[in-house]
């Protein structure tokens, strides 16, 4: 998957360089799988998860998901109407609860609006359907009248998830879902997450910055920085043993909810690399404690060092990196 973004400059708006905000990035995720997102502002998570939906189009790559009939399809070769009935699969819970609603619509037309453009259902059917999508999600049905700043920020974004089960998906991209809310109905809402996913076993693809949230919720764990996925494997396992210095760095930010225990915070010199102009070789040398005069010349493979476990780092089996304390 690539999204590069052209800069433009001069009378003519001649393209000059191009942002690659998405630079050749791999994964997939399994059915009935978590797979969390991870990495600091602006590394791309969230532009990969809106292109994974063609929300926005990619500039390249291939999209490929299973659809009802089981059969793999390459989302980049659709057009309008095939594109169309495919995203009655995949949906999309966006990150501000309250900018993702249409303040003049009804809580009823917001939820049912899925339903009428897919031509699932009409009239007392879909306000049914409505209502058993409010208890889904833990609502009371009464309110299908009302308007979304009646309600709190949590009850908003169990709105925004109502919505996207409205078309009985089988894959959801939650962009930074929980991150508008506070602590205590992230909570709420992370476990609703989970119950709907044994309900109705569906897929996510769930980016956070929060990597107490990512531990909690994911199977499997991928870390982007500046366009590139640098680390991939399973959530026990990559905050156990990570294989990325970029990774090491992340966990030792991780708070601890325990004051008896300490940890050594590591501190990264420099500035984000500039997705427009990055450095050669790896793009991570720069700020790395640990880069060699290989890592300056040669951009590394994203490869396989152990099953599962995959990394972009040419010092990946010789390095001896600390874990997120106190898991």
């Amino acid at each position: 998957m690539k999204k590069y973004y052209p800069i433009k400059r001069g009378f003519l708006k001649k393209t000059v360089a191009y942002v690659k905000a998405v630079d050749d990035v791999s994964l997939y995720v399994n059915e009935g799988e978590t797979f969390g997102l991870v990495g600091e502002s602006g590394c791309g998570k969230s532009t990969l998860g809106k292109s994974l939906l063609r929300a926005i189009e990619p500039s390249g790559g291939s999209i490929r998901f299973r659809d009802r009939h089981d059969e793999l399809v390459d989302v980049m070769d659709l057009d309008y109407k095939g594109l169309r009935d495919i995203r009655r699969n995949m949906q999309m819970v966006f990150q501000d609860p309250y900018s993702s609603l249409n303040p003049r619509m009804t809580v009823l037309n917001i939820i049912g609006e899925p339903l009428i453009c897919n031509k699932i259902a009409r009239g007392e059917e879909l306000r049914e359907r409505v209502k058993y999508l409010m208890e889904v999600v833990g609502l009371n049905s009464r309110h299908l009248e009302r308007y979304p700043h009646a309600f709190s920020g949590g009850q908003r974004q169990r709105i925004g998830i109502a919505r996207a089960l409205a078309t009985n998906p089988k894959f959801l991209v939650c962009d930074e879902a929980v991150s508008a809310l506070d602590v205590s109905i992230q909570a709420q809402i992370i476990n609703l997450f989970q119950d709907l996913q044994n309900e109705f076993n569906l897929s996510y693809l769930f980016i956070s910055h929060d990597l107490g949230v990512i531990q909690h919720i994911s199977d499997r764990v991928g870390v982007m920085y500046v366009g590139k996925m640098v680390e991939m494997a399973s959530t026990e396992e990559l905050f156990a043993n990570p294989k990325h210095p970029y990774t090491e760095a992340l966990l030792s930010a991780k708070p601890i909810p325990n004051p008896r225990l300490k940890k050594e915070r590591i501190i990264l010199r420099g500035e984000v690399a500039n997705p427009a102009n990055p450095p050669s070789g790896c793009y991570f040398h720069p700020r790395c404690p640990y880069a060699q005069e290989i890592c300056k010349q040669q951009a590394p493979e994203f490869k396989e060092i152990s099953s599962g476990h995959h990394v972009a780092c040419h010092l990946a089996n010789e390095l001896e990196l600390k874990g997120a304390v106190g898991i």
